[in-house]
C-alpha cells in the first residue's frame, strides 16, 4: 500500500510527548511516521491535506448499553434517579427482540462513530427468551460498521423474588450464563495488536446477581484471560444495598468476588472513601467516568483526579442512552472536562480531559495499540473541523474542540481506512435506519 501523509493538521492531539505538527504517516493500517512541524515524511506519500482539520486519536469509548437507544427520553424516566429509573424500564426492555436490538446497536455504533469515537466497550446484560444471541447481533454490527469494539457478555441471575431489582423474564441461569460466556469467549475474542472485537464478561451490578455468578465469571476470565466489567459505586442507594444484601461495602464486595484485580474495570466507581481508592489503584482496577449520565440521573461525582493519582487507569464512557441520552465521545470529552472543573478547579486542562478519552480509555480496556498517536501504533484517527460558526474567533484549535462543543467528526478513520467521509458514513442509509429504529422504539414502548 502507499503511505498516506495527514499533512500539516490545524492542530493534532497525540495524548503523549511526541511532536507531531506537521502530522502523521500512514501505512498497512498502522501509524508509521509521526512528522515534526515543518518536517517532512521520510518516504514518498500520498497527501491528505489536513489544514482544516484538528486530529486526534480516535476516541474509545469504555461504557455503554447500545440497546437503550431504544428508551431515549422517555417520560416516565425523566425525572428520576437510577432505582426507579431501572424498575420502571427493567419491563420495557424486557420485550426486546434480535430485530430491535440490531437497530439499536447500529444507531448507537453510528452515532458513536460520527462523533470521532473508532471504539467502543458494550455491556448487553439483558436475555430475555428469544435474545440468546445477543452478542452475536453486536459482534456482525460492529463488524459491518467497520469499528473496534470490547463487547461484554453481561448477566442477571438476581431476580425480584430473590432480593434483586429485575424482574424474573430477565434473569438466566448461571449455567445458562457460564456456557454462553465460554462459547462467546471461544468464537469472538481476538487477541493482539488490532483487534476488532474482543468479549469480556460482565456481570450486571451488586443488586442483580449473586455473588456465586460473579464469583464464577472471575475464575472463567482468568482461565481464558480476558477482563471483567460490571457496575459499581455508582450511587448511595447501591452501597446501601451491599450493606444490606452482603454485609460489605462495594470494593469490600469486588474483593469477596475475586475481582479486586487488573483485568476488572467499573462502571462509574463515584462513591469510594479514600482508603477503597488506594485499594483499587494498588490492584491496577480502573475506572469508567461517565459524567453525562452521573448528572442525569443525580448520581454523583466521581473523584477522578484522586483515583488518577491512586494509579487507577480511568477513561470515558457515555453509558446508555437512556441515562445520557446520546452517544457522543467528543461531547463526554466536554462534560468530563467541565464537571471535574467543578470538583477540583478551573485548572484542569482540556488535554487531561481529551486524554481520558484515549489514552486513559485505552489502559481501562487493557489496551496498548490504540488510544495514542505514535509508530506502530493502530491508525485510529478522528479529525474536526473548525469552520462552522460556533468556532469562530476561536484561537486554540484543540482547546477549541472542547470549549466552543465540537460534536461531529469530519474525517474517522478506523486502521487505516476512512469510516467517516465528509462528515458522513459511507454506504449508510441514515434517514432508513432511523425511521425504522424509531418505528421499532415505539413498538418497545407500546408493549
Amino acid at each position: 500500500m502507499t503511505p498516506l501523509w495527514i499533512k500539516n493538521p490545524l492542530g493534532i492531539f497525540t495524548a503523549n510527548d511526541h511532536d507531531a505538527g506537521g502530522g502523521l504517516v500512514v501505512l498497512d493500517g498502522k501509524i508509521a511516521e509521526l512528522v515534526p512541524s515543518g518536517g517532512q515524511p521520510s518516504m514518498p506519500c500520498t497527501v491528505f491535506d489536513a489544514s482544516g482539520h484538528v486530529v486526534l486519536p480516535g476516541l474509545i469509548n469504555t461504557h455503554h448499553h447500545f440497546y437503550q437507544t431504544l428508551t431515549r427520553a422517555w417520560g416516565p424516566v425523566a425525572n428520576v434517579p437510577l432505582f426507579p429509573w431501572l424498575q420502571n424500564l427493567y419491563p420495557v426492555w424486557a420485550r426486546l427482540t434480535p430485530r430491535s436490538l440490531e437497530l439499536a446497536v447500529q444507531v448507537a455504533l453510528a452515532e458513536l462513530l460520527l462523533s470521532g469515537c473508532t471504539t467502543a466497550a458494550d455491556h448487553h446484560y439483558l436475555f430475555p427468551d428469544g435474545m440468546e444471541d445477543a452478542i452475536d447481533i453486536e459482534v456482525a454490527a460492529v463488524r459491518s460498521m467497520g469499528m473496534r469494539a470490547t463487547l461484554t457478555r453481561g448477566s442477571m441471575t438476581l431476580g425480584e423474588d430473590d432480593g434483586g431489582l429485575p424482574p424474573r423474564t430477565t434473569v438466566q441461569s448461571p449455567e445458562a450464563i457460564l456456557a454462553d460466556s465460554e462459547r462467546l469467549i471461544r468464537q469472538y475474542h481476538e487477541t493482539g495488536d488490532g483487534a476488532s472485537v474482543q468479549i469480556a464478561l460482565a456481570p450486571c451490578s451488586p443488586f442483580s446477581v449473586t455473588k456465586e455468578i460473579m464469583a464464577e465469571s472471575a475464575a472463567m476470565a482468568e482461565r481464558y484471560d480476558v477482563r471483567l466489567h460490571t457496575h459499581l459505586a455508582e450511587t448511595i442507594d447501591e452501597e446501601d444495598f451491599c450493606r444490606s444484601m452482603f454485609g460489605l461495602r462495594t470494593v469490600d464486595y469486588l474483593e469477596s468476588v475475586g475481582w479486586l484485580g487488573n483485568r476488572t474495570w467499573l462502571g462509574h466507581g463515584i462513591h469510594f472513601n479514600d482508603e477503597e481508592i488506594a485499594r483499587l489503584g494498588a490492584a491496577g482496577s480502573a475506572v469508567a467516568h461517565c459524567p453525562t449520565s452521573n448528572m442525569r440521573l443525580a448520581s454523583g461525582t466521581a473523584r477522578v483526579l484522586e483515583l488518577e493519582a491512586a494509579g487507577v487507569p480511568v477513561g470515558l464512557g457515555v453509558d446508555g442512552s437512556a441515562s445520557n441520552d446520546a452517544s457522543n465521545m467528543i461531547l463526554e470529552a466536554r462534560q468530563a472536562l467541565y464537571l471535574q472543573r467543578l470538583r477540583y478547579g478551573a485548572s484542569v486542562p482540556v488535554e487531561r480531559a481529551l486524554g481520558w478519552a484515549t489514552r486513559g480509555s485505552a489502559a481501562v480496556l487493557g489496551r496498548s495499540d490504540i488510544g495514542q498517536l505514535a509508530p506502530g501504533l493502530q491508525a485510529d484517527l478522528a479529525l474536526f473541523k473548525l469552520d462552522s460558526l460556533r468556532f469562530s474567533g476561536s484561537h486554540d484549535p484543540v482547546a477549541a474542540l472542547l470549549l466552543c462543543g465540537a460534536d461531529r467528526a469530519d474525517r474517522v478513520m478506523v486502521g487505516g481506512k476512512w469510516r467517516v467521509v465528509d462528515g458522513a458514513i459511507p454506504d449508510l442509509d441514515v434517514a432508513g435506519l432511523i425511521a425504522e429504529h424509531s418505528a421499532a422504539a415505539r413498538k418497545l414502548v407500546a408493549g
